[in-house]
């Protein structure tokens, strides 16, 4: 059988993906969430949180021992070089994790959600990249309002992303999260129509 055809599933924070991998799962494709393998790696006991302990100190760890995310994600948006090691730390291990997921996936098709794809520069890894687009200015409201960042923390965050612009460069395919949780269904429905076509013709994947 033909490897599974991958669809790398990216987007700026706050700008649907969650809503989108769930639409997908709802349809039985496999979804592999980055984000969850990360929470994993860095769950206590693992050699992971100990080596982020070690570069940023016992205080982003809250009085359970558990890492407190949100003072890690202030701490290191807020400074370029720290966010760049803590990416040297974590990233290696959730690649590694990603692709044993990927590998032991048995659909025609597998959405991996990667919040930071550009970023980590993995498109070309990928048959085809998903972008689910919002406008900054959405981002930034959801971030405040769902999310309790200030407006200053909301845009150190986006600050610290890449740019719209960068991330629709390297789209196969864009989703608009302006309109209902109806519409974005149906588009994500068209979308598991035409990958599962281009998972029956290996020879049609783009990359």
């Amino acid at each position: 059988m033909a490897a599974p055809l991958k669809v790398a599933l990216t987007g700026g924070i706050a700008s649907g993906k969650s809503a989108v991998s769930a639409a997908f799962a709802r349809l039985g494709v496999p979804i592999v969430d980055t984000d969850r393998l990360a929470r994993e790696l860095v769950e206590p006991g693992r050699p992971e949180l100990a080596a982020v302990v070690a570069e940023f100190g016992p205080g982003i760890l809250g009085p359970d021992g558990r890492l407190d995310r949100r003072r890690l994600r202030t701490l290191v948006f807020a400074d370029e070089g720290r966010r760049r090691r803590l990416e040297a730390i974590l990233h290696p291990a959730i690649r590694a994790a990603t692709a044993a997921a990927v590998a032991a996936a048995t659909a025609p098709y597998v959405v991996v959600a990667i919040p930071l794809l550009v970023e980590s520069g993995q498109a070309a890894d990928y048959d085809r990249v998903l972008v689910v687009d919002a406008a900054p200015e959405t981002q930034r409201a959801r971030l405040v309002e769902r999310d309790g960042e200030s407006p200053a923390g909301a845009d150190a965050i986006l600050a610290a992303q890449a740019g719209r612009a960068s991330r629709l460069a390297v789209a196969d395919d864009v989703l608009d999260n302006r309109g209902t949780l109806a519409e974005l269904e149906a588009a994500v429905g068209r979308l598991h129509e035409r990958y599962l076509a281009l998972a029956r013709d290996p020879g049609s994947r783009r990359r």
